[in-house]
């Protein structure tokens, strides 16, 4: 049985990050363990909001797990809170991957043109750290721009455009590279682009989506976490690209009236839909 590991933060209030991708794998299947980078009071959109940094929690126990020979044949990264930890967290993923565990890279920071609140120029420069050890990375647009060091616009890219942003992001390192909540000739899309062969040439794809009007936290994470349930059964990126679309925007649908979307979208009532 294929196993998971998810590296990011926990949440207290929120259905995010771990709270969200947790049951998502483990209904698809997938037992899922977890590495927390830092316990946060709730999400930080709230504007108010406290954390405990796990580094040195992460320092003693990577040496355990290798001591222990655990093993993983995939994990999922997300946002980091040290450059201690990008290093460490780095180098694990190197050395679980010449096992072949396939490293996913969610370089959480930002959206909507800016950096979330309590992130840095600093945070950004942990991520291209992870993003050169990655398998696949998948941004948004707006975590994109700033990964790669280019201008976000408002009004979106040509396809042309997104093709050099995707080339940017392989350059640093990552095999593959999703942009997710893009703009793209006047459509909303999710553009991709992966080497058929393992090789230096890419092919690129662009999806499209109709938006939901809102915002509504914790998608990235459930993306993610779809997207990455269906690669492990073998699946296509592309393939699991739409599927992991289509099932944020089913959860979207059915959390549209929630009062609070600050809090993220409850998984648990929406698992059928998997």
């Amino acid at each position: 049985m294929k196993q998971v590991l998810l590296i990011n933060d926990v949440a207290g209030y929120g259905k995010v990050g771990m709270a969200a991708m947790l049951p998502i794998l483990s209904y698809m299947g997938f037992p899922a363990y977890n590495l927390p980078t830092a316990l946060v009071s709730n999400t930080l959109n709230y504007g108010e909001f406290t954390q405990l940094d796990t580094t040195d929690y992460m320092r003693h126990t990577l040496p355990i797990w290798r001591h222990l020979g655990f093993h993983f044949d995939a994990i999922c990264t997300g946002l980091m809170f040290s450059e201690e930890q990008a290093r460490l967290v780095a180098q694990f993923c190197r050395e679980q991957a010449q096992g072949g565990c396939t490293i996913v890279v969610d370089p959480v920071m930002g959206d909507g043109g800016k950096l979330y609140n309590g992130i840095g120029q600093r945070q950004v420069e942990l991520m291209r750290e992870m993003v050169s050890v990655a398998h696949l990375t998948i941004p948004n647009y707006t975590e994109a721009c700033y990964l790669a060091g280019v201008q976000y616009k408002p009004q979106g890219l040509s396809q042309d455009e997104a093709r050099q942003l995707l080339g940017r992001l392989t350059a640093i390192g990552a095999q593959s590279a999703l942009i997710t909540s893009c703009l793209i000739e006047g459509r909303h899309a999710v553009c991709g682009s992966y080497s058929p062969d393992g090789g230096s040439e890419h092919s690129c794809f662009f999806l499209e989506y109709q938006e939901i009007p809102g915002q509504f936290h914790g998608t990235g994470d459930i993306f993610s976490a779809v997207l990455l349930g269906h690669l492990m059964k073998g699946e296509q990126l592309k393939q699991s690209t739409r599927k992991a679309m289509d099932v944020v925007r089913e959860m979207i649908f059915r959390n549209r009236d929630v009062e609070d979307h600050l809090c993220g979208i409850f998984i648990e009532r929406c698992l059928d839909l998997l």
